[in-house]
């Protein structure tokens, strides 16, 4: 009888020790540098040897073209048990059905209550249920090349739209060097967005009937701002093609001197510059005496379809536990999700203080763009890409851009609101 007990015990142990022999889990990243993949493998790795017999297959793709290429995967059934998720694509995705929800798993998690509210907020931006969970927050501020600055005689970092034009200007004059790292390539259009805002002085984005004001006077003027910028030569010429890394390359060599950008450029450029090289401030203010960066954020979902949901959490959970994710955010830059990471000394330096001045300044208001729609990532992906570089190149004038835009986004508005009454 012991003995029966005995092997019957042996055997279940070995069974429940290698549940998850042999099993696969695909994570797919898809905002991809050559620092992030090795930051996540590292995660990754340790995740691997907490949970013998699981392997983890890593997807990376390149930015820019992650979402026609992910896409293509998720319609070919090709589909990832966890994928990063940029906040412009969570509503395409959590709007079909793709997506699990994470509440059942939020509600038992110890590391939840040490969440921001900011991080909880955006985790539920679609149907106020958790389809995400953030890693971390995207803030733009400006950068600037001290050197550069010194040379062209400008004393100090532009606090408003004339004087960044004025800079820019003067920085342009020096041969070789331009004023401002414009993105005119894939994932260009925050800076758009911001100079639009900036200029109206308000980032509404649509009038209670759901038309969108982004064709309005005011907005046009900040995206001609833009395009005026490119076409006096205040940019590189090659800048209509330029996506995250080559804006990024651009300021640390020193080809041009301002660069709006989130806390992730901070990785590259400081491994590359000297502290005393470049600062960070915040976005210069339009005529009404603010300003709207936008804020951006990505995290970790899981896709309905994955055979191993509960395998897939621990690794989002080891992702986003607070180890994992004060990793993460250090080697991407993107500012913290935990209440206690904000006082980790690696934020208090002077590195950080443009993105901590903004959001202690009433004037400065942070901006998260209509991610919500369902058509919203490919109009930030595809459609805004290619009329911004034919608006910079002159074959569309800012206010029929303007008019695009705004067509698309008023039909995606009033589709929405139509689908919630």
């Amino acid at each position: 009888m012991i003995r029966r007990l005995l092997l019957a015990t042996a055997v279940t142990a070995a069974m429940l020790g290698s549940a998850h022999a042999d099993t696969t889990l695909k994570l797919t990243e898809v905002i991809t540098s050559p620092e992030r993949t090795e930051t996540l493998k590292g995660i990754v790795k340790g995740f691997e040897d907490a949970n013998p017999g699981v392997h983890v297959e890593i997807t990376s793709l390149p930015w820019g073209q992650a979402f026609e290429k992910f896409a293509t995967m998720v319609s070919a059934g090709d589909t990832p048990d966890v994928v990063e998720m940029p906040d412009r694509w969570l509503s395409l995705y959590a709007n079909n059905g793709a997506l699990e929800s994470l509440e059942p798993y939020l509600k038992t998690w110890d590391n939840t209550a040490g969440l921001n509210d900011r991080a909880l907020e955006v985790g539920r931006y679609v149907k106020n249920t958790a389809y995400m969970l953030p890693y971390g927050f995207y803030l733009r501020a400006m950068f600037y090349n001290k050197k550069l600055f010194q040379q062209a005689g400008v004393t100090e970092p532009p606090k408003t739209l004339d004087e960044f034009r004025e800079a820019a200007k003067k920085v342009s004059a020096i041969p070789g060097k331009s004023g401002y790292c414009l993105r005119g390539g894939p994932g260009g259009l925050n800076g758009w967005i911001m100079f639009g805002a900036t200029t109206a002085g308000n980032n509404t984005f649509f009038k209670p009937d759901g038309t969108s004001t982004i064709a309005d006077p005011d907005w046009v003027k900040g995206l001609a701002f833009l395009v005026d910028l490119y076409k006096n030569g205040y940019a590189p010429k090659d800048s209509v093609n330029w996506g995250f890394n080559e804006i990024v390359a651009g300021f640390y060599s020193g080809t041009c001197a301002m660069l709006d950008q989130d806390p992730d450029a901070l990785i590259a450029i400081a491994e590359r510059m000297k502290p005393d090289e470049f600062g960070v401030a915040p976005m210069p203010k339009g005529p009404s005496g603010k300003a709207f960066p936008t804020l951006g954020y990505a995290g970790w979902s899981m896709f309905a379809n994955s055979k191993n949901k509960d395998l897939a959490w621990k690794l989002i959970s080891t992702l986003d536990g607070p180890d994992g994710n004060i990793a993460w955010n250090k080697r991407t830059g993107a500012l913290p999700i935990y209440k206690a990471a904000e006082k980790d000394p690696f934020y208090a330096g002077d590195q950080f203080r443009g993105w901590f001045a903004e959001l202690s300044d009433k004037d400065v208001v942070p901006t998260i763009m209509p991610t919500y729609l369902k058509e919203f990532a490919f109009f930030a992906d595809s459609l805004a890409v290619k009329t911004t570089q034919q608006a910079l190149l002159g074959s569309l004038a800012p206010d029929a851009m303007a008019k695009q835009w705004a067509a698309y986004l008023t039909k995606a508005k009033k589709k929405q609101l139509a689908e919630t009454k």
